[in-house]
């Protein structure tokens, strides 16, 4: 898997070697912590890592990708920890799991979800992926703050019912339990699944380690809107 993607003043590729993954690290920890460190796991080796740099150089966004060949192989997943994926076990691959998606938290321009969307885009034509998932993150794990944004998933965004990942972690919220209190939007990254046709899980887990609520979601490729996939693609073609 490789990539090397300009998108205005922002560079897209794929980190080689120890020193982009610590870089990648060290952006997680200040995006997740807000404070600095590494952030690290034992899938950081088994991923490739989707690195954003602005034209100094400076890494402004990362995530870490799994290709998973076919349904197999889904139990090695990061979600799989958090998430019974039995329901998936017929989908054709292959996945690609996308995980710590971050923005350093001074940076707010949309071109740069615009460019990872791209990168992201071009590995999935590439790798011929079929569904694309992961946890997607919401920063704390009190869900009251995100409950219209829950109960709005809950009504709107449910997978069917079939492919839907059952409950396996210690602590988790039933969206449909929410009333719709707390006014907090949903992340960026997940509007931009929504926005794609995805879904997600008919509950949140509670990560008390990451300090963050997560979903699981869902985009399954072939139900990517057309005009959503010609945007994507006009981004790829931009660079």
């Amino acid at each position: 898997m490789t990539i090397t993607m300009q998108f205005g003043r922002y560079c897209a590729r794929i980190g080689a070697g120890n020193e982009d993954i610590t870089a990648c690290q060290a952006l997680r920890h200040l995006c997740f912590f807000g404070r600095p460190g590494l952030d690290c796991d034992d899938f950081d080796p088994r991923c490739q890592h989707l690195m954003i740099e602005d034209r100094n150089g400076r890494l402004i966004a990362a995530a870490r990708m799994l290709l998973i060949p076919d349904a197999t192989a889904l139990p090695q997943s990061y979600a799989a920890q958090y998430y019974d994926l039995a329901g998936m076990a017929g989908q054709s691959g292959p996945f690609l799991e996308l995980g710590r998606f971050c923005i350093a938290p001074d940076v707010l321009d949309a071109d740069v979800v615009r460019a990872a969307w791209g990168a992201l885009t071009q590995i999935v034509d590439d790798e011929g992926v079929q569904i694309l998932f992961g946890c997607t993150s919401f920063a704390g794990i009190d869900p009251d703050i995100y409950g219209l944004a829950l109960a709005k998933l809950a009504a709107q965004s449910i997978g069917p019912a079939p492919l839907r990942p059952g409950i396996k972690a210690a602590e988790v919220v039933r969206l449909s339990d929410m009333a719709g209190r707390g006014k907090a939007p949903l992340p960026s990254l997940l509007r931009s699944y929504l926005a794609m046709g995805g879904w997600v899980s008919d509950h949140a887990v509670i990560d008390r380690q990451m300090n963050t609520l997560h979903v699981f979601t869902c985009v399954d490729i072939a139900a990517v809107p057309p005009a959503r996939a010609k945007a994507l693609r006009a981004v790829m073609g931009a660079g």
